[in-house]
């Protein structure tokens, strides 16, 4: 389960040409298990998202990379944050995360959600239905996968997918199948899914709306009949590391630069208010104190990435060292 977990969600680095993108993720992948991270991430998208630059960024497909980086790794567990439903079909899906789970010896997991990047449906002609669509493949995608990771060949003729007598072999090399976690914040499924189907849960929203979808989640367990502290919880955050605050604050003003945005202090106070909340910024002691404060909300562990310097190799083994003792 994750304790201390790194997304990289950008392959848009300075200086580096085409041929040396994987072998730079590699290094970054490597830096952050040496440096303590327990696990990797990657974004599964096929354009860029906005928030961290234009669409024709680089961007590899995820698995592709995941099976790559499972060969130059050794210890860190491995999957998406998170798979779209509307991406791949899920017993297909399932067959490729247990891919991971063998070639990995058992560091696999599966990262999913609903999808919702409409911009790279349309523009790479995947379908993208209605919400109300969306997740009922997610939860027909999910009793099929699990099923699957579990050996149980299944049988399933769902209102969107269907299997019969669905074989997963070679099968996972995690006993019952590489874990489940849900990525997203909606209370009314997201939520509900996680109680019913997930041994983990990454919350995409702010620090201050933790506590609630922590209650959230808790009265959904209860109703399926589950103990929430068998859940890995963890919320995806940004993490903006320097020596000095200063340093951090000046990565902080550069990075919304580069994206078209003011310097912090002249951010629109709903603007300041919503990036605040998912942000962590400080020198290590600053920093430190900030992620022990998310954790102290009843969570089990903490996941960042890295928009500001997440290619640099020091900053990320920085970061790495800030962020174990942070969690202990």
């Amino acid at each position: 389960m994750i304790r201390a977990g790194l997304q990289i969600p950008n392959f848009t680095y300075p200086g580096a040409a085409p041929e040396d993108l994987f072998e730079r993720v590699a290094d970054v992948a490597v830096a952050a298990e040496q440096a303590g991270f327990d696990t990797v991430m990657v974004m599964d998208h096929f354009y860029q998202l906005p928030l961290l630059g234009p669409p024709d960024h680089e961007m590899f497909e995820a698995y592709t990379l995941l099976g790559a980086l499972a060969a130059r790794t050794q210890r860190v567990k491995l999957g998406t944050l998170v798979t779209g439903v509307t991406y791949r079909n899920p017993a297909i899906l399932a067959k490729i995360v247990t891919a991971l789970d063998v070639i990995s010896r058992g560091r696999a997991f599966l990262g999913i959600g609903a999808a919702w990047f409409d911009v790279e449906h349309e523009a790479l002609g995947v379908d993208f239905p209605p919400v109300k669509e969306r997740f009922e493949r997610l939860e027909e995608a999910l009793q099929i996968c699990r099923a699957m990771f579990r050996g149980e060949r299944p049988t399933l003729e769902g209102k969107h997918y269907r299997v019969k007598d669905a074989i997963n072999s070679p099968a996972p090399i995690t006993p019952g199948g590489p874990p489940i976690m849900i990525g997203g914040s909606g209370e009314k499924k997201t939520l509900r899914f996680m109680a019913k189907y997930a041994e983990m849960a990454n919350f995409t929203s702010g620090y201050d709306e933790v506590p609630h979808k922590l209650e959230v989640l808790a009265q959904h367990c209860d109703d399926v009949g589950r103990d929430i502290n068998t859940i890995n919880k963890t919320p995806l955050g940004s993490l903006i590391l320097g020596h000095t605050m200063e340093e951090a604050e000046g990565k902080r003003s550069a990075l919304l630069q580069d994206r078209g945005m003011p310097p912090w202090d002249q951010l629109d106070d709903n603007i300041k208010s919503m990036l605040g909340a998912r942000f962590v910024v400080g020198d290590a002691d600053a920093a430190g104190e900030q992620i022990q404060s998310v954790l102290a909300l009843g969570l089990d562990g903490v996941t960042f990435n890295m928009p500001a310097d997440g290619w640099d190799l020091e900053a990320v083994a920085f970061a790495g060292e800030v962020v174990t003792k942070a969690v202990g």
